[in-house]
């Protein structure tokens, strides 16, 4: 795999959980997961996202921030998780809508978590449940930038070689859970809580607590699993 988008290629949709987010309850399959990937592609799409856009999404433990990001990755679009970034589409929970009203000519804006309060604003399940899940024409190479932190870009092939010694550092295999507890704000977080359970073809799990979950790895420091990696430790 040489892209982020071939993580989510259509020869890979099971009846496999991918994605489990403890506090709303809410559990992805990997077809799931995937089709719901190229949906977010189009809505960013239709937002005026294009290959080499930024994307600023909030970094919230929610479903929503990881399709955001699988789905600009397929388009070539690159994602940060601060939703102050400057970015051609910013994507933000709807209790934050009013903060972003005010956003520069150009640049678009979309909220999940519930319908927004100005119709200028996009509503980002509405428009995910409704695209068509088409998988996008986009050409994407490993030295295209995906993700940008701390005004650092990493390419899909820095975050897939990263991902692939957290893999078998950690000897994750099919099936296995990783739980997601640091912020996605850190690309070690991405890699190691989100990239090498998919890449293994595992889960991601986001835990509501901070009560111990059955996991082969967790993310974050101090966290209550016997097995953890800091996303410090990654970059």
């Amino acid at each position: 795999m040489d892209v982020i988008g071939d993580l989510m290629a259509r020869d890979r949709r099971s009846d496999r959980l991918a994605l489990r987010v403890d506090g709303p309850g809410r559990t992805y399959t990997y077809h799931d997961l995937i089709t719901t990937s190229y949906k977010a592609g189009n809505v960013l799409r239709y937002l005026g996202v294009r290959k080499g856009a930024r994307v600023a999404v909030d970094p919230a433990p929610l479903p929503e921030p990881l399709l955001t990001f699988l789905g600009a990755a397929q388009l070539g679009a690159v994602t940060a998780f601060d939703p102050a970034v400057e970015a051609r589409a910013t994507v933000v929970p709807v209790d934050s809508e009013e903060a972003f009203e005010d956003l520069p000519p150009g640049q678009k804006l979309a909220v999940f978590g519930g319908p927004p309060s100005s119709p200028a604003t996009t509503h980002w399940e509405q428009e995910v449940w409704s695209e068509n899940p088409a998988v996008h024409p986009e050409v994407v190479s490993p030295a295209d930038p995906a993700l940008v932190a701390d005004d650092r870009e990493f390419t899909h092939g820095d975050l897939l070689d990263a991902a692939r010694e957290v893999v078998a550092d950690f000897d994750l295999e099919a099936g296995d859970t990783v739980a997601v507890r640091s912020s996605l704000s850190h690309p070690g977080t991405v890699v190691a809580g989100v990239l090498a359970p998919l890449l293994a073809g595992g889960t991601v799990r986001i835990p509501v607590d901070d009560e111990a979950v059955e996991a082969a790895l967790a993310v974050g420091g101090g966290v209550p699993e016997s097995v953890a990696l800091a996303p410090d430790d990654v970059w």
